[in-house]
Parts: structure tokens; sequence; C-alpha cells
């Protein structure tokens, strides 16, 4: 009997962890490029139990792993801003970005502007890493452009180039919130051929939201489900012992 409520338990622990992985996902449906993630399990089967005493041989008990989660790092849809500054990067790349915390991440987000300062940032407020470093642009420069190679160039000549990384395998990078991603070692510069890049255009996220809303329904029934079959289970147990007290040891 409790071997049915520990495999229960295994089965919700994987499922509320398969939703809050997709809750997420469904909240970030309109971010722009936004990579989605699903959960990967795998079952565990649990062979070590033994009785001498019983009359066949013990069944092996399948548990749920949660083995983690699997970044999809394929293109989302592409949307015309007709902003000069936007970049959609088409290929395995990604742009360097500095966090207020001095830290360089990577991110998809190619939706850029000029802050206050007049820094090249993210519309999450990143500032964008060029082949110089920082660009800031001075009050008096126009005409800001940004070519398909990524080169900048404005009213006082060329600026630099944004600088781009190769994703050799996107299962390393882990995310860190606001739409950036960290890599547990340096990433290599991409190369012209690994990317393109579209102007005035930002890559959406690849979340299909019809499919991630339907894959969150089911998940909550299944949650439910398995609450339901524990709680009938317990009920059973409980019934069992119940009789089991009402037993004349006498007769």
């Amino acid at each position: 009997m409790e071997n049915a409520f520990l495999i229960g338990l295994s089965r919700q622990v994987a499922l509320a962890r398969e939703l809050d992985v997709v809750a997420n996902n469904v909240a970030n449906i309109d971010t722009n490029g936004f990579k989605r993630r699903s959960t990967v399990f795998e079952e565990y089967l649990m062979p070590t139990a033994r009785h001498e005493h019983f009359r066949g041989a013990d069944k092996r008990l399948s548990y749920v792993w949660d083995k983690g989660t699997a970044l999809n790092f394929s293109q989302g849809t592409m949307e015309r801003t007709g902003n000069p500054l936007d970049v959609a990067i088409q290929g395995d790349a990604m742009l360097v970005v500095r966090t207020g915390a001095g830290a360089e991440r990577y991110t998809r987000n190619g939706s850029l502007g000029i802050n206050g300062r007049g820094e090249l940032v993210t519309s999450d407020g990143h500032v964008v890493i060029t082949d110089r470093g920082p660009l800031r642009i001075t009050a008096t420069e126009t005409d800001i452009q940004i070519s398909q190679d990524g080169a900048i160039s404005t009213s006082n000549g060329p600026r630099g180039r944004l600088r781009l990384v190769k994703v050799p395998d996107p299962q390393l990078l882990q995310n860190e919130g606001q739409n950036l991603f960290a890599s547990p070692s340096p990433l290599p510069p991409a190369l012209p051929r690994d990317y393109r890049l579209a102007i005035g255009e930002i890559e959406k996220s690849n979340v299909k939201a019809v499919q991630e809303i339907s894959r969150l329904m089911e998940l909550s029934r299944a949650y439910q489900n398995v609450s339901s079959l524990m709680q009938r289970t317990d009920e059973i147990r409980r019934s069992a012992i119940s009789r089991l007290a009402d037993v004349n040891p006498g007769s």
C-alpha cells in the first residue's frame, strides 16, 4: 500500500515540475526571442524490495524521475517593426549584453534602442556589447544604422559591430530570468556564416500558444487524477486497518 503512495507522489512531483515549466512558457508567449523549455522524464525501476516469505517474486516498482528540462532553440516567427535598430537573429547565434551587475550574458531579444545615457540597450534595459565594448551614442550623432552583418554606423562613421556568439550546444545554456542566458564556459564568436540579421524586425517567442495552453490543461487534469487516486488508496488503507481492528482475536 505504501508503494502506491510513493509511486503516486513521484508522479505528482513530476507533474508539478512540468506545470511550472509549461506555465512559464505560456507567460512568455509575447516575450521577444524567448525559447520554450520542456521537461525530460525517465522511468526509474526500483528492484531492491525483497521479502523471503512472498509466494511469488517481487514486482519491480516504477517511479517517475525528473531529469531536467530541454531547451527548444528553434527559430521564432519574425515580426516587422520598421525600427532601424531592431535586429532579428536568424541562425544559432546570440547577442552579448551586460547586466546591471556588470555580468556578461546572452539573449535573443533583438528589440534595441538608445537609453537616456546614450547606450545601445535591449528592451529589457541590458547594455548591448559590441566588438569595442558598450556603445554610447553622443547627442550630436544621427542616422544610426545596423547592417545585416551587425556593423553599426552613425553620422560620425563606423562605430563597431554587434558582438554575437555561436551556441554549439543550446542544452548547456542556463536561464537566468529577464530573457537572459548564462553558459558554464565562454561561447565562441559567431562567424558570418553562422547567422544573418534581419533589420527592422524582431524574433518573437517560439512558444506555440494553443499547444502550450492545451498541455497546461492536460497536466492540471492529470495532477487532479493522481490526487484522487491517492485519496482513494488512503481510504482503502484506512478501511482495511479499521476492519483488522474489529477482528476478535479469540474467534
